[in-house]
């Protein structure tokens, strides 16, 4: 078992206040998230185990939302937007950007685990594109110059 009992019990509490099985999923998924930093597969069938849900619907709904990563990320999720006001507004010159001054590729995360990179469909926020979410921070009407003063306060708070 990888969640702790803790996380268990805290899975049967949310769960319990439901009075279909299957509106515990996103619950119960949220614990674990919180607990690991991710969900992968050994995570899902425990899951499914404890709330009596098959596995498939349980990676159904984690594979669905963004929130719920695979694989362990870094302290600051950078999420780019690249929907179309984004791409129009440059976002793929800002994800390549990022990738440079990070030195990672969209998916991967930096040797010191504080950033991971990714790119999203829409953060809805078209009228002040291009942007980005890190964590659950907007940063919206980005250059490279503002870019560069988000990364250096991170690193400087980290």
């Amino acid at each position: 078992m990888i969640l702790t009992q803790e996380s268990i019990q805290e899975i049967k509490e949310k769960t319990a206040k439901y009075p279909r099985k299957k509106s515990g999923i996103l619950p119960a998924l949220t614990v674990a998230y919180r607990q690991l930093g991710y969900v992968d597969d050994e995570i899902y069938h425990e899951i499914s185990k404890v709330i009596k849900v098959p596995y498939v619907e349980i990676a159904e709904a984690a594979t669905f939302y963004t929130m719920f990563p695979k694989k362990s990320r870094g302290k600051y999720l950078i999420q780019v937007c690249h929907n179309i006001s984004c791409a129009l507004l440059g976002a793929d010159s800002l994800i390549s950007y990022l990738e440079d001054k990070l030195g990672i590729k969209k998916g991967e995360t930096t040797a010191d685990n504080l950033f991971t990179l990714i790119s999203v469909e829409c953060l809805g926020s078209c009228s002040t594109a291009p942007m980005m979410q890190i964590n659950h921070d907007f940063h919206e009407n980005l250059t490279r110059e503002k870019v560069d003063g988000i990364l250096e306060t991170l690193r400087s708070e980290a």
